[in-house]
C-alpha cells in the first residue's frame, strides 16, 4: 500500500546459518507472476509465526488455537531444551529449529525470513508463553487485511482493562521504554514492547532483524517507521500468572533502554548531508488531537 505518515487507532466496525526446517515451508511465487500466494478462499496468505523457547507447556494448544484464524502456523523453536519442537510439530505447527538458543531476535528474524520464501501477506507474530489470546488474532490484522496499515501493534494499554493484568514493575518499565521510543517524535505509540503484532507484506519484504535480545521489539519499530510505513494500535488481553514464563524484567528493561536510546538518536540527530535533520520516516508524520496514541 501507499506510505504515509499517519498512525491511527483501529476502530473495531533462504534461511540462515544454524537453522534447521523440520517442516519445509511452501516456495515463493516466481517473480512476474504473483507476489503474494492466495489461498483457496482466495483471500491473501496468512501465517502465525511463535518464537518459543522451552514452551512445551503452551506451545501446542497456542498452535491449535492459531490455526483457526490463519492459513498456517510457523513455530521458531530458538534452542529449546525441552519438547517444544516435537509438541508443536504434533499439534499442526511448521517447526524451525535454531540449533542453540540465539535469543529473541534472532526467532524473530527467522519468522521473516520465513514469510519472505512462502509467498506469505501477512504474518502475525504472538509470543508462546500463553500470554497472548489466538483467539485476538482476527482483530490484530484487520486492519492491514482492510488496507489500513502495513505494521499493527497489539496494545496492551491502549484500552486499559482487566484482562491486561500485568505486574507493576513490568508495566512501569514497558512504559519507561516506550516513553523513550516516543521522545522526540510526533510518531506515538502506547506499547513499544508488545510482542503481538501484524506485518504486510511491504514490511515483510523491507525489515531486517540485526538485534539478537529483546531489543529487536524495538529495532523492527524503528526502521518501520523510519521508512514511513504506516503503523496502527488495536488493543489486546494479556495474562501475567505464575506459569507464563517471562525474562527477568531487569535484565529485559536495560539492555532494551539503551537500545531504544540508540535508535532514536539516530532519528533525532542531523544525518550526514541532511539540511534540517531530519529522518524520511519522521517528516510528515502528524497526530489528531483527542484521538489517542498516532504515529
Amino acid at each position: 500500500m501507499a506510505r504515509t505518515g499517519v498512525l491511527r487507532e483501529w476502530s473495531k466496525g533462504s534461511v540462515g546459518e544454524g537453522i534447521e526446517i523440520t517442516s519445509e515451508p511452501s516456495k515463493a511465487p516466481p517473480e512476474g507472476i504473483t507476489r503474494y500466494r492466495q489461498t483457496r478462499s482466495g483471500r491473501p496468505k496468512t501465517i502465525a509465526a511463535i518464537p518459543c523457547f522451552n514452551e512445551e507447556a503452551f506451545i501446542g494448544e497456542i498452535v491449535r488455537q492459531a490455526s483457526r484464524h490463519v492459513d498456517q502456523v510457523i513455530v521458531v523453536n530458538d534452542g529449546s531444551r525441552d519438547g517444544t519442537a516435537k509438541v508443536a510439530a504434533a499439534a499442526g505447527a511448521t517447526v524451525i529449529s535454531h540449533e542453540a538458543n540465539r535469543g529473541y531476535g534472532a526467532a524473530i528474524e527467522s519468522c521473516f525470513k520465513a514469510a519472505r520464501t512462502n509467498g506469505t501477506n501477512i504474518m502475525v507474530t504472538l509470543d508462546g508463553d500463553n500470554q497472548h489470546t489466538p483467539e485476538e488474532i482476527d482483530a490484530v490484522i484487520a486492519p492491514i487485511a482492510k488496507g489500513e496499515a502495513d505494521l499493527v501493534i497489539g496494545s496492551r494499554f491502549l484500552q486499559p482493562s482487566q484482562h491486561v493484568n500485568a505486574p507493576l514493575s513490568r508495566k512501569l518499565g514497558i512504559n519507561a521504554i516506550t516513553w523513550l521510543f516516543n521522545f522526540g517524535s510526533r510518531a506515538k505509540v502506547s506499547d513499544a514492547q508488545s510482542g503481538f503484532r501484524a506485518y504486510g507484506r511491504e514490511v515483510i519484504d523491507a525489515i531486517r532483524v540485526t538485534k539478537t535480545g529483546m531489543a529487536a521489539s524495538i529495532e523492527v519499530l524503528a526502521k518501520a517507521r523510519e521508512d514511513g510505513f504506516v503503523i496502527c494500535e488495536v488493543p489486546i488481553s494479556c495474562r501475567y500468572d505464575s506459569q507464563s514464563s517471562t525474562q527477568n524484567p531487569l535484565s529485559h528493561g536495560v539492555g532494551v533502554a539503551f537500545a531504544v536510546i540508540e535508535f532514536r538518536l539516530r532519528s533525532v540527530w542531523p544525518r550526514r548531508g541532511a539540511s534540517d535533520g531530519s529522518s524520511k520516516g519522521e517528516r510528515g508524520w502528524i497526530t489528531r488531537e483527542g484521538q489517542g496514541p498516532r504515529c
